[in-house]
């Protein structure tokens, strides 16, 4: 079938994919209704997801493209998988415990401004003029929105900035596994790179429930708890993936981070829709800060990141 080259089609696509990631965090909200934990969730996930990865690994392995991959390299990326990918993921479930889904969203949107400052800390890049102005906007928008759900969301201010820094520590984490994994994708290549570090993820999440869990307790979750982690597995994880993919195919990093900016803005949506969520202008103030940040290092000439969120 002759792919389409459609103007809209592209972006369509991009705007698809950053709805569906921002379900996520209302899939998890919704599943902690049933007083499960993160560590039971993200095995459900993962667990549903595998198959897909696994699929994507065969499919790259077949292509026969060659690997220049060391000793080294393999340790590496197993430390990716389990500190980036899982670890990232389980500070994440485990902070959306504690603050809202629009606070963890925006929060999460700031590893495009701390991908900067780390390449500045560890790959001595010097910071432009955009990028100071993008870190500052940024970082003011989420002061604002937190100081939002402490002052005014009626949420306990000890418990919002404890669940707050978790996510923060999730955005630094994820974007330390971007800074190092762009030296490694040339090498393994993005298929099999995805592949590979998210199916070490789901190993690494299966040993840390195992280790303080029995796997029989599985069998007696409720229906909805299953419901919603095949959702969250296959429209907040795989699909936006592909449609991401598919999407700065098309269109290019540049335009698809502009496009991607939406996110943030969908899950506080999603969230006053299906969980309740507040709406308020200091919010939106907030929101549009962290984006106006995001875009001024996202639409750079020469894009080091990318506009993709798996975690």
């Amino acid at each position: 079938m002759k792919q389409s080259t459609h103007p809209y089609y592209g972006a369509m696509l991009v705007l698809l994919s950053s709805v569906a990631f921002s379900s996520k965090a209302i899939m998890v909200k919704l599943a902690y209704v049933y007083h499960i934990d993160a560590e039971t969730l993200i095995a459900l996930r993962m667990a549903f997801a595998i198959p897909f990865f696994a699929g994507l690994g065969w499919w790259a392995m077949r292509q026969g493209v060659p690997m220049a991959m060391t000793g080294k390299d393999w340790v590496t990326l197993l430390l990716l998988a389990v500190v980036g990918g899982y670890g990232s993921m389980w500070l994440n479930f485990e902070g959306l415990r504690y603050v809202s889904a629009g606070l963890e969203r925006v929060i999460l949107f700031l590893y495009p401004t701390l991908v900067v400052a780390m390449s500045a800390v560890f790959l001595k890049h010097q910071i432009s003029r955009r990028e100071w102005f993008a870190m500052v906007t940024s970082y003011a928008g989420v002061v604002l929105v937190v100081w939002h759900d402490v002052a005014f969301a009626g949420l306990g201010s000890g418990d919002t900035l404890y669940g707050a820094w978790l996510v923060l520590l999730s955005a630094i984490v994820y974007a330390a596994y971007l800074l190092v994994s762009g030296q490694l994708i040339p090498k393994l290549g993005a298929s099999r790179f995805t592949a590979f570090t998210m199916s070490l993820a789901a190993l690494a999440s299966a040993c840390h429930f195992g280790s303080s869990r029995s796997f029989d307790g599985m069998t007696t979750l409720p229906n909805a708890v299953y419901v919603l982690a095949f959702l969250m597995a296959v429209i907040a994880t795989v699909l936006p993936s592909v449609l991401m993919n598919m999407g700065i195919h098309q269109l290019g990093s540049r335009k698809a981070a502009l496009i991607s900016a939406i996110g943030p803005i969908a899950t506080i949506v999603l969230a006053y829709l299906f969980l309740g969520e507040s709406l308020s202008w200091i919010q939106g103030m907030g929101t549009a800060l962290v984006l106006a940040g995001v875009m001024a290092v996202s639409l750079e000439n020469k894009p080091r990141i990318s506009t993709t969120i798996k975690v």
